[in-house]
């Protein structure tokens, strides 16, 4: 039979750390350094110079101690890439005000998470390991599942909107990011970027070979493409739409 410290043995110590199980180490700390200094560091350190730049050695040259003493707080990078993006999420967006209903909630939770890639977007780099586990991921998926409360979805469901939501928040975000850098690469800006585009695009649809395509270009879609907020919100009030046509399907008329 299994007791509670069994249990906690199946977490990795940094991660149980982060929950206040214990503090690691449990031996011989370096005075003045803790879990939290570790992570801060290496926040600081992704803000400055990328995620690439963050790795023990460089971690512990900025704490002013040794790679081997990190590893008494945290067992490996991985481990520190998660309490990093956990740090950096912060406290979950405000309960359902009154007067408020699923949908406003949803939205301020997607919009919420967006603001969190777009404040540090070396996050987008982090791999996914595995499903949340650190504190302030569980508040996230807890508040955004509050929102989906009585909305007749099982439970099932509700899990796989929060799912829905995730992944195309991280999509619209690290397209953004991603042709942010390729216009600072190129050294130009996003108009004259996509006045290019759509130069290239009239050119190659002239023999009427993508004719949708054509007709796009032809009735000015392209000469003032959405702003990236434009293009988020637009996304995302169709994916509650479909996710309000499911609730009605369960019987939901709110």
């Amino acid at each position: 039979m299994s007791d509670d410290n069994d249990n906690d043995n199946d977490i990795p110590a940094s991660i149980a750390a982060a929950w206040g199980m214990y503090d690691r180490p449990r031996k011989g700390p370096k005075p003045g350094l803790s879990l939290e200094k570790i992570v801060e560091a290496a926040v600081r350190l992704a803000g400055t110079e990328g995620l690439a730049a963050v790795s023990m050695h460089r971690v512990a040259v900025e704490l002013g101690t040794s790679a081997m003493t990190l590893y008494r707080y945290v067992a490996a990078k991985d481990e520190l890439l998660t309490l990093m993006f956990d740090a950096i999420s912060g406290a979950p967006t405000a309960p359902l005000a009154p007067g408020e209903g699923w949908r406003e909630g949803l939205t301020r939770w997607a919009w919420g998470v967006l603001t969190t890639y777009r404040r540090h977007p070396w996050a987008l780099y982090i791999p996914i390991s595995g499903p949340p586990a650190t504190p302030n991921q569980i508040a996230w998926m807890e508040q955004g599942l509050h929102y989906l409360a009585n909305t007749g979805l099982t439970a099932s469901e509700k899990m796989s909107v929060i799912i829905l939501l995730s992944g195309f928040v991280r999509n619209e975000a690290s397209l953004s990011a991603s042709l942010s850098a390729a216009v600072h690469a190129a050294g130009s800006t996003e108009q004259q970027m996509m006045a290019g585009y759509r130069q290239l695009l009239a050119r190659v649809t002239e023999n009427g070979r993508f004719p949708a395509l054509r007709a796009v270009i032809e009735a000015g879609a392209l000469d003032r493409p959405d702003t990236p907020d434009e293009e988020f919100a637009f996304g995302l009030e169709r994916i509650l739409d479909g996710i309000a046509v499911l609730m009605r399907a369960r019987g939901f008329s709110g």
